[in-house]
């Protein structure tokens, strides 16, 4: 099955309906209209509150947009952004789109040199960073050329410029260029609104470009009862950070049905998160399961500390989350809502719910649904591929996640439809995520293509080992890698990290014992390798690579 083309309609009966371009612009506009009184709520890098109303943020979206033109912005132009989740950087992302820019999200946990690469293969015209970032842009600031470097003040006045940089203003000053009486440009829907670069697991960075389109739709799916039910009652709380796919599109979404957004900055502890939530009554908090994995620990330590909002959601994402996760979550009333998606998908392509009719199942089989990556949005399509074929709907069966639908990316920035294996030849773009998919449509992964264990032929997932073994109550933190064996050509090795009450206190045997009822005998590791911590990439993945690297010389037992 091909994609369809579009095509002139047939002569005859015509739809009577408007063809209104779905622009960021319409978001922007409606919440100065409809939430003017509604709070957006920034916590600064001094740990103090910035609070104004949608009122504001409409007003100082529209002056970024005017003075932005001012300066020399042109359609399509690039304004990088490298700054934490709080208020001016909302403002960019609303700012810019609509003034006929694209905002381009710069993860500040790259190394410098790869921040270059990116905003030289971007081609951004303008830099809006924090501050408190100034020093990370001096390791880098050579090695690219932007007109215009704008800084956001942050740090109360504390280092809000760079020495003998000619082209830096400050944020503020730029904003009271305005005029106020802006005329947003009329915009395609197809325009490109925003950008954003992978983390560059493998070979360089790839950019992905998102339309006005694909941004809109995404929120509307985003916000529907059986996705993450956002509305105007939510208090929303991006701990992912906005240079990550776009929050998960979270400031998108919760600007669109007015709800209250509360960003936390650079302070991302579970101490800190906790009394933020506290404080400001948060309804849903979204992050990755490293994230979760300190806050419940911090719940579990000082269970009568923080008083959070009964029925609290935390959409997790970015890697699978184990059973123990959300089991333990749940003995505090707060709901582990399990979603799956990339930079290439805007990003939401997935989230686990349980259809009515299995609601009455049992409690063990209720938490294996919950565990898997769920059900596909609307207008997300999925199949999953392997060396036969089209996989089928049996939950065992492996294969390679592949998608389509509005707001999935049809490729990677400056790259030809020739260079873009990404995308197979009938149109549906490659995850590379190994999955399963059950009798009701539920997707599970199982693994990324280079992270599956191969051992004598035959595949072995190492999400599944890694989530039986961080359900042992004394494990912290587990990561499952292949190993070359003599004989089986790869087996699984896995590398714990234990509570701190339990360190040189558990034997391996005591962990594969407790994982062994859950898997075929050849599934179990041969070894279990006990460490301090687990390397991570820049968005909180284990970084599996780089154990591969430390444990590629594993001398085996005989």
């Amino acid at each position: 099955m091909t994609l369809q083309q579009t095509e002139s309609p047939p002569r005859g009966i015509k739809s009577t309906m408007m063809d209104y371009p779905l622009t960021l612009t319409h978001i922007l506009e409606r919440s100065a209209s409809f939430f003017s009184r509604v709070e957006v709520i920034s916590r600064l890098p001094d740990k103090s509150l910035h609070r104004y109303t949608y009122a504001d943020f409409f007003k100082r979206s529209r002056a970024l947009a005017e003075s932005l033109v001012t300066l020399g912005l042109k359609r399509t132009d690039r304004v990088g952004t490298l700054m934490w989740n709080h208020y001016a950087h909302l403002e960019a992302y609303f700012g810019v789109p609509a003034a006929g820019g694209v905002y381009h999200t710069l993860n500040l946990r790259l190394h410098p040199n790869d921040i270059a690469y990116i905003v030289n293969h971007a081609e951004d015209k303008f830099l809006m960073i924090d501050d408190v970032l100034l020093p990370l842009f001096s390791k880098f600031m050579d090695k690219i050329k932007v007109e215009k470097l704008i800084v956001v003040p942050t740090n109360g006045g504390k280092n809000t410029t760079v020495p003998n940089l000619a082209n830096q203003m400050d944020y503020e000053q730029l904003l009271k260029r305005a005029e106020g009486k802006f005329e947003f440009p009329q915009l395609d829907e197809r325009d490109p609104a925003g950008m954003c670069y992978s983390s560059g697991t493998t070979g360089t960075p790839k950019g992905v470009v998102y339309s006005h389109r694909a941004i809109v739709l995404h929120s509307l799916g985003e916000a529907m009862p059986d996705t993450l039910a956002m509305s105007h009652q939510d208090v929303i709380l991006p701990v992912v950070p906005m240079f990550h796919a776009n929050a998960w599109g979270l400031p998108f979404t919760a600007t669109l049905v007015g709800a209250k957004q509360v960003l936390p900055g650079p302070h991302l502890d579970p101490e800190s998160l906790l009394d933020l939530m506290e404080r400001e009554k948060v309804t849903l908090a979204a992050g990755v399961p490293t994230i979760w994995f300190g806050i419940l620990q911090a719940l579990t330590r000082e269970p009568n500390r923080w008083t959070l909002v009964p029925g609290l959601r935390l959409p997790v994402g970015g890697s699978a989350a184990p059973e123990s996760l959300i089991r333990g979550f749940d003995k505090f009333g707060i709901r582990v809502m399990h979603a799956w998606g990339m930079t290439e998908t805007t990003p939401i392509g997935t989230i686990s719910w349980l259809k009515s009719h299995l609601k009455e199942a049992h409690e063990d089989e209720k938490y294996a649904i919950r565990a898997k990556q769920g059900l596909p949005l609307p207008f997300v399509e999925m199949r999953v591929v392997n060396e036969q074929g089209l996989v089928p709907w049996d939950g065992k069966t492996m294969g390679e996640l592949q998608v389509r639908g509005p707001w999935i990316s049809r490729g990677h920035y400056k790259l030809e439809d020739s260079e873009n294996p990404s995308v197979t030849r009938d149109g549906w773009f490659r995850t590379e995520d190994i999955v399963t998919m059950d009798s009701e449509g539920y997707m599970k992964i199982t693994d990324r293509t280079k992270d599956l264990v191969k051992s004598g032929g035959e595949w072995i997932s190492s999400v599944d080992l890694e989530n039986a073994i961080m359900a042992y109550p004394k494990v912290k933190e587990a990561a499952v890698i292949g190993v070359p064996h003599p004989k089986w050509q790869e087996r699984p090795l896995a590398v714990v990290v234990l509570k701190d009450e339990f360190k040189g206190k558990v034997s391996s045997s005591e962990i594969t014992e407790f994982i062994a009822p859950k898997f075929s005998k050849w599934w179990i590791p041969d070894s279990v390798v006990f460490v301090d911590e687990i390397p991570r990439t820049s968005v909180g993945k284990f970084q599996k690579s780089k154990l591969r690297e430390q444990f590629q010389n594993w001398k085996w037992q005989e």
